[in-house]
């Protein structure tokens, strides 16, 4: 070797991996570039001015490391590998309980496609990680800046593809089981400082396959962490350097992710070098966190003397974004970036027991949640008898440490005996406690499977994993009695999956006015868990306002945020006593994340029903149920004038009739509530009226004859129809539509035909007789027969529209029963239930009712009765169609009224008495009426116009005067009465 390696700190490591490369390889070749490319990357990362620190996410050996190095150092510039946008959001982590995620959150795009919308990006923080402890340094160390130089959250959208933002690596631990709380990021991409991993899946499998481990969080743990604990600085720089340099150049050639990497290291050392040139600092002073695989970059803009200028950023887009703190989870974390479940939490235990062991004082923010505030250091070293400080020399600059480590044989911790017999203890006791038969019996197996796992796998000192993998061969044997296997009561013996909380001062205005707005409830809403809460709104009316909120917050949040037990809220109902269970602080993200789209509830819902109301896939469903929902919890009759009116335009454009059902099931009940609370319907269901109205009747002959509307549907236009007709026709819509639409539909469908019969009963064109006939021919008719099922869903169908053929129904399935013989009736039997039940359910109590009113309520009567249409019927007017013999309609009248007779005779000038054979002749005809209803004979006079008084013994009008006058003002009444009297 010649030129600028010769003089390397790593020249000998240099050489010795040449003579490997020749050996193993038979010469010179691809081997050979590989390794002395990694030593290069290694030599240029170490010399670099800018002290560059590797790390990886999560590790407890990279946060220990740093926690050392900063309290060493105490640098003045800490640059940190993290999105630039989220600087405002490091302070308040003082507020919570950690692991919280960073979080960025855009609901309306401006730049993107809208189908990318919403865009989320978090990054987790948790107290066993390297980027912590810079943050807590940083912020709680005087004359310390803190520097983010990674790209935005808006150019991590911009540089990567939308189908490459999920992510692509499984978790590698097969669990049964997911806890909930994996889902707390919800779909947000997650962006991590050290994502130190293999991207050739030959590599990571070689890796798996000779360290005798199943996952690579294991393989990390073995070989990486535990070597690395106790380290020196210079060493796990070197180490880290290496790894991420290995990595790299196996990993392959995806121009996309390759190119997004380099843009990224490109952007970083280019806002370095801008704050280096803005600020005069030192680049001695400063410290720059980044991972591993960013720290081996071969990238021109590389270092402080990089080349500048070349990499021009591009402006962001015009999407407005938001920023706040949501919880994470150790379970979260391992979901979203493909770590084994329960790596975390180990971790976190690794972390707490490096700690113990090595002495290290971590930082920790002050005011932090859950911790304690660590005291800072303000120059390493320890002092003499004299009180001189003594500062441990450091080692010459880029001293080569990567040899000894490498040629070090792997160190064998001995066995901690007592720390593997509490862990088997303590895993029976939990087991116990699920459910499983475990004894002492286990424990002592599950101590000794643990250390013969770890001999086989090479280690002295068995792992969490190794412990683990025992305790499932020892105590889980061939069910999960509860609802946790023995791997997870595992990962929560070891650290469990703590859950953060983002504190009160932390949260966005509107999750504040939540808690403030719920404050007389006297709940800790803030605590996980489901809490009960009674509201008395009898009793105490000012919690009527808490009741407001809860049902909003149904109406937004996650199912089980906010689950009613007791009380509804329905369209003119209001519960007095209501019971709710609530889980908020479960659901904290996502009552966060509601603070992204407004101040208040109020607004966030009125923007979500503007947004399904006028959203490209809305429907006339989704519009009424905007409106709905705007007059039950908003109360807000301005809004919901104008999604009805916005309703009217979208019925119009519809030409399917899919959404029928719940466009009558949703306008029905907004008339109901008009009718009842309001002095007079509003505009828009009047012009909703009309315009459905004419809508249904021209899309109904269509309905009857396409294949895709089912009965179901057509039903319900029909039941809007006839329901709205006198609305409807009120307000000047005309009925001939209806019949003309009735009568040009013809339906093929044996349902929707007996739909269209339906129809017709209730239009009159067909009576309800015919309708009987009818169903007797199906059933006399053996090719209907198999057919009569469908026949009789329509009928059920039919009772929506028309619910006055519930007896017809009836009938016709109980004519079915009768007359049909067992080897017919019972191979549709089972499909006629089927139908009914999954085309008829909600009209299935019609007709039950209707049967419970016709057929005996005792088993007793049944044998003695008779239905209703097979017994006799009888006519009432059958005297008038029975024929007559031949006698003067006036002498029919004459025995049938004499008195109206006598009248009528009177009024016409007629003197002579009628009278009966073998009676006494009557006295004057007008002197019977006159004595018996004198009103009505004075009601005649006036209606007849005469004037005087009526008496017993006094003059009446002269006939010629009375007919003209009956004449002249009712016409056919006296062509009525001349026919009746003369037999004309």
């Amino acid at each position: 070797m010649s030129g600028p390696h010769e003089n390397s700190a790593f020249a000998a490591l240099r050489g010795q991996l040449q003579d490997a490369a020749a050996t193993f390889a038979d010469g010179p070749g691809a081997l050979e570039g590989i390794l002395l490319g990694m030593v290069d990357d290694v030599d240029r990362a170490a010399r670099e001015p800018l002290e560059i620190f590797p790390v990886c996410h999560h590790s407890p050996a990279s946060a220990l490391a740093m926690a050392r190095r900063l309290r060493e150092k105490q640098p003045k510039v800490v640059y940190l590998e993290l999105c630039e946008d989220m600087a405002p959001l490091l302070t308040e982590l003082r507020n919570c309980r950690l692991p919280v995620a960073l979080q960025a959150f855009a609901g309306d795009v401006d730049g993107f496609p809208a189908q990318w919308a919403p865009l989320s990006v978090v990054a987790p923080i948790t107290e066993a990680s390297a980027e912590y402890q810079a943050i807590a340094y940083a912020l709680d160390t005087p004359d310390v800046e803190l520097v983010l130089v990674d790209r935005s959250s808006d150019h991590v959208f911009q540089w990567d593809r939308r189908d490459e933002l999920t992510q692509e690596t499984e978790t590698e631990a097969s669990a049964s089981e997911k806890p909930a709380e994996a889902a707390l990021h919800g779909e947000a991409v997650g962006v991590e400082i050290g994502d130190l991993r293999p991207r050739f899946a030959e590599l990571e499998e070689h890796l798996l396959r000779h360290g005798k481990v199943r996952h690579w969080s294991e393989w990390w743990h073995q070989y990486v962490e535990v070597p690395l604990g106790t380290s020196d600085h210079d060493t796990y720089r070197q180490v880290m350097f290496l790894i991420g340099s290995l990595f790299r150049r196996l990993a392959p050639g995806d121009g996309d992710r390759v190119r997004v990497d380099e843009d990224r290291e490109r952007y970083m050392w280019t806002r370095m070098r801008e704050h280096l040139a803005a600020t005069g600092t030192d680049p001695a002073d400063c410290l720059y966190v980044c991972g591993a695989f960013h720290a081996a970059s071969r990238v021109e803009e590389f270092g402080v003397d990089g080349s500048a200028g070349t990499f021009t950023i591009s402006p962001r887009t015009g999407t407005t974004w938001q920023y706040g703190l949501i919880p994470s989870s150790h379970a979260a974390i391992e979901a979203q970036f493909g770590l084994a479940s329960g790596s975390v939490s180990i971790a976190s235990t690794e972390w707490t027991k490096s700690l113990k062991r090595t002495r290290v004082q971590p930082y920790r923010l002050a005011g932090q949640a859950g911790t304690k505030p660590s005291r800072a250091k303000k120059t390493p070293g320890r002092k003499t008898a004299a009180g001189v400080v003594l500062t441990p020399a450091p080692d010459p600059a880029g001293a080569d440490r990567l040899t000894g480590f490498l040629q070090r044989p792997p160190v064998l911790d001995r066995l901690d005996e007592a720390e593997l017999l509490g862990w088997s203890v303590d895993i029976v006791r939990a087991a116990r406690r699920n459910g499983y038969l475990a004894s002492t019996a286990d424990a002592i197996a599950v101590f000794e499977t643990s250390i013969l796992l770890a001999g086989m796998r090479d280690r002295a000192k068995p792992t969490p994993y190794d412990f683990q993998d025992a305790a499932v061969t020892c105590i889980e044997k061939d069910r999960v009695p509860g609802r946790r296997d023995v791997r997870r009561l595992v990962e929560i013996m070891m650290g469990g999956d703590r859950i953060g909380q983002v504190g009160y001062e932390s949260l966005p205005p509107l999750a504040r006015d939540v808690y403030d707005r719920l404050a007389p409830l006297e709940l800790k809403l803030q605590q996980r868990g489901v809490q009960r809460a009674l509201l008395d709104l009898a009793a105490r009316p000012e919690l009527q306002a808490c009741s407001d909120v809860l049902w909003m917050l149904r109406r937004l949040m996650p199912h089980g945020a906010a689950r009613p037990i007791m009380g509804e809220r329905r369209l003119g109902e209001r519960s007095v006593q209501e019971s709710w269970d609530l889980a908020l602080g479960t659901h904290q993200r996502a009552l966060i994340e509601l603070g992204y789209e407004g101040v208040s509830l109020e607004q966030v819902l009125e923007q979500r029903l503007r947004r399904e109301a006028y959203g490209p896939q809305a429907t006339t469903a989704t519009v009424l149920a905007a409106v709905e929902d705007a007059t039950l919890y908003l109360g807000s009759r301005r809004l919901a004038d104008e999604l009805g009116t916005h309703a009217l335009k979208v019925l119009a454009a519809e030409r399917t009739v899919d959404g029928a059902p719940e466009v009558l099931r949703r306008v029905r009940a907004l008339l109901a509530y008009y009718r009842t609370n309001e002095p007079v319907l509003p505009a828009w269901i009047e012009a909703f009226t009309k315009t459905g109205y004419a809508h249904y009747c021209t899309l109904l002959p269509t309905a009857f004859r396409d294949e895709d509307a089912t009965v179901g549907q057509v039903a319900a236009m029909l039941g809007f129809l006839f329901s709205m007709e006198s609305l409807a026709l009120s307000l000047g819509c005309d009925r001939t539509q209806l019949e003309l639409a009735v009568a040009q539909s013809h339906p093929e469908d044996p349902a929707k035909t007996a739909l269209l019969w339906a129809a017709q009963v209730q239009l009159g064109t067909l009576s309800r007789t015919e309708l009987r006939d009818r169903c007797a021919e199906l059933l006399d008719n053996p090719l209907v027969v198999p057919t009569y099922p469908r026949y009789l869903s329509g009928f059920v169908h039919a009772l929506e529209p028309v619910p006055g053929l519930a007896d017809v129904v009836v009938e016709a399935v109980s004519n079915a029963f009768a007359r049909l013989p067992d080897p017919v009736l019972l191979p549709w039997l089972p499909r006629l239930i089927t139908t009914l039940r999954s085309g008829a359910a909600d009209l299935a109590p019609r007709l039950i009712r209707e049967a419970g009113r016709i057929f005996p309520a005792r088993l007793a009567a049944l044998d003695a009765w008779i239905p209703p249409w097979r017994a006799p019927q009888t006519d009432p007017f059958a005297a008038r169609r029975a024929p007559q013999p031949d006698t003067p309609q006036g002498a029919t009248l004459l025995r049938a009224r004499p008195a109206t007779c006598d009248a009528v005779a009177d009024l016409l000038g007629c003197t002579e008495g009628w009278s009966r054979p073998g009676t006494p002749a009557p006295p004057p005809s007008g002197v019977g009426l006159l004595s018996a209803h004198p009103a009505a004979c004075d009601a005649v006079a006036g209606l007849l116009g005469c004037d005087g008084e009526w008496t017993a013994t006094g003059p009446v009008p002269s006939a010629a005067t009375t007919l003209a006058t009956l004449t002249t003002r009712h016409p056919a009444t006296a062509q009525a009465l001349d026919s009746l009297l003369t037999g004309h």
